[in-house]
């Protein structure tokens, strides 16, 4: 009998998991966005390392992390666009004078974060028991052509989404088709906290899988704005021709005492001394 729950059984060996990222899902329907999450990149890049978070640090402060040397395991997300149309959402500040819920205020950035964007989360697959990571903030922009065969034989296009926005200057958001939105592993918030430096229990070393779902199901709170719903009846931001295509897994090792080289894909990989933001830019001066 295999060791991993039935639910886990084809989907959490690297080779499929990577198969099954590439693989497109049923065709998307005319003038829909499909977004999917890129697992053969979750796979390999992540890295299991100590780290000293400073206290000021928005992904500390946002994330309630205990400031001090953490163990973390970063990550990097990719999730394309694989349908026939873009995701346009243009300026955030058009949204929240609108009121809509796309967007809320985050006071340590002083701009906007697109809302229910994706979920992070940590699974043990023997017991069930989840993490969730400490990353805030999203926005959309078109910051990587999709690869060729992904979906289709459209050639690279110039990308359209390239500016976030903050208060009282435009942005421009959105996910052209055949592009991708990457959230590269060294950002701020691109973690999971280890150690218990977050208020939830200690990750012990062991096998695990990190599930991202990209424009997730939520039930939509008392007053809160439902925008487009599931076969299911569950609410999503963004909508999409195909919702079952957006969840993406990858399996990876924690090991006792990782150090501050780590351990894992980008092991010695350079440790971030300011924190960006989504896309690379200054936080702070």
């Amino acid at each position: 009998m295999s060791p991993w729950p039935h639910a886990w059984n084809s989907a959490l060996f690297c080779a499929a998991a990577a198969a099954l990222a590439l693989a497109p899902g049923p065709a998307a329907a005319d003038g829909m966005p499909d977004l999917i999450v890129r697992a053969d990149r979750l796979a390999s890049q992540w890295v299991v390392r100590d780290e000293k978070l400073s206290a000021d640090t928005c992904s500390v402060i946002e994330g309630e992390v205990t400031a001090g040397v953490r163990r973390l395991l970063r990550f990097t997300v990719m999730t394309p666009n694989v349908g026939e149309a873009d995701i346009s959402i243009g300026d955030p500040n058009e949204h929240v004078a609108a009121d809509d819920g796309l967007f809320e205020f985050a006071t340590c950035h002083h701009h906007y974060h697109f809302r229910h964007y994706a979920l992070y989360e940590l699974i043990d697959p023997a017991t069930g028991q989840v993490w969730k990571a400490a990353k805030k903030g999203f926005c959309m922009l078109d910051t990587d052509p999709n690869p060729p065969g992904l979906v289709g034989d459209e050639p690279p296009r110039a990308p359209t989404f390239r500016s976030c926005g903050v208060v009282g200057i435009p942005g421009n958001q959105g996910i052209s088709h055949g592009w991708a939105d990457t959230y590269r592993f060294f950002l701020g918030g691109q973690y999971f906290v280890l150690d218990g430096g977050d208020s939830q229990p200690p990750v012990p070393p062991g096998r695990y899988v990190i599930r991202i779902t990209v424009n997730p199901p939520f039930v939509a709170a008392a007053g809160e704005a439902c925008p487009h719903v599931d076969p299911d009846g569950f609410c999503h931001q963004l909508p999409e021709s195909d919702y079952s295509n957006n969840v993406g897994e990858a399996i990876v090792d924690i090991p006792d005492h990782p150090g501050r080289e780590g351990v894992g894909p980008m092991a010695g990989t350079p440790v971030p001394v300011t924190e960006d933001d989504e896309h690379g830019k200054k936080i702070k001066p």
